[in-house]
């Protein structure tokens, strides 16, 4: 299962002028999106088979990713060489599958990617770096642009920038905007993800407004966390993006991808997300063009429900180290 080329064949989004009657059309019910939200784990009904399917195929929507403040250039190779080879090799035979199964990319910090982009070399599989002073995002707009050139210049195939999240509180759409746009132009031929910071814009009314202004100045994606706010991916939250997803479309005619990010280690959550995708956005947003999962531990659970479909038994979470 080669990811092929993602960052390169996926559709860009060009963006649109900001419309501040379609920005300030976004609401969120918050009782309504928790009911539609309370129905999505009860209602996971695939099994056997079918769920190993969809286990391996949530493999490939991965960013296999590494934010620790002791990453090393060790580390990362040894991520990358896991990416490479997501599910072990007597797992794939017994499933019959006919190659290595691989992630969707691989996301480390700027200073990694040169060591990312070696490892990968010729595995068709993305680097994403994190930029713009993650995960605060709080230095200069100057400094902020040109990590993002940094990074597409080391190889980068994808960039997941943070939001100004101050202004989201002032509502200064126009300012929102602006960062944005001039963030996508810094990422040239990378794809631009934008990271909400969901846990810190307090109310869904402002995830669904900022998730439609970082759409309209142009990200490709929309991402929920760093993975470092108090609260990260939960599925309120995808509800409000995946819809405000769904209105930039229906707008646009544009596919706009969807990451979350934060908190989803196990595979019984991919599921419940992949649901969701299904049901909210269709069958184009199972696959890693249009959707990803931000994780690291996540592949490790997957890859143990594998095994106990394939041998009956659950095995030792040692056993499906990451690195």
């Amino acid at each position: 299962m080669d990811t092929a080329n993602l960052a390169s064949a996926q559709a860009r989004n060009e963006g649109m002028p900001l419309r501040l009657d379609l920005v300030e059309g976004q609401r969120a019910n918050l009782s309504a999106i928790e009911r539609r939200a309370a129905t999505l784990a009860p209602r996971r009904s695939v099994k056997k088979e079918w769920q190993a399917a969809w286990l391996v195929r949530a493999i490939g929507l991965i960013d296999l990713t590494t934010l620790s403040g002791d990453d090393t250039p060790e580390r990362v190779r040894r991520l990358c060489a896991k990416a490479r080879n997501a599910l072990r090799q007597d797992l794939v035979e017994a499933l019959g599958l006919s190659g290595p199964v691989t992630t969707g990319a691989v996301c480390v910090y700027p200073t990694m990617v040169s060591t990312a982009v070696k490892a990968l070399d010729g595995s068709g599989i993305p680097v994403a770096s994190v930029a713009t002073g993650f995960p605060a995002g709080l230095m200069p707009l100057k400094l902020r642009l040109e990590e993002i050139r940094y990074c597409v210049a080391e190889g980068a195939g994808e960039i997941d920038i943070v939001i100004n999240r101050a202004l989201v509180f002032d509502q200064d759409w126009q300012g929102l905007y602006d960062e944005v746009r001039q963030m996508r132009e810094a990422c040239g031929p990378a794809h631009l993800k934008t990271i909400l910071a969901t846990g810190d814009l307090k109310t869904l009314r402002n995830v669904a407004r900022a998730s439609m202004v970082c759409m309209m100045a142009g990200a490709d994606f929309i991402k929920t966390s760093t993975g470092k706010e108090g609260v990260n991916a939960v599925l309120p939250v995808g509800l409000v993006m995946t819809r405000a997803i769904r209105a930039y479309e229906e707008e646009t005619g544009v596919k706009v991808g969807f990451k979350p990010a934060g908190g989803i280690s196990a595979a019984k959550d991919a599921l419940i997300w992949m649901t969701l995708m299904k049901e909210e956005l269709g069958n184009a947003w199972l696959k890693p063009d249009l959707f990803r999962f931000g994780a690291s531990s996540l592949l490790g659970d997957i890859e143990r429900q594998i095994e106990h479909f394939v041998t009956g038994r659950y095995s030792a979470a040692m056993r499906h180290a990451v690195a």
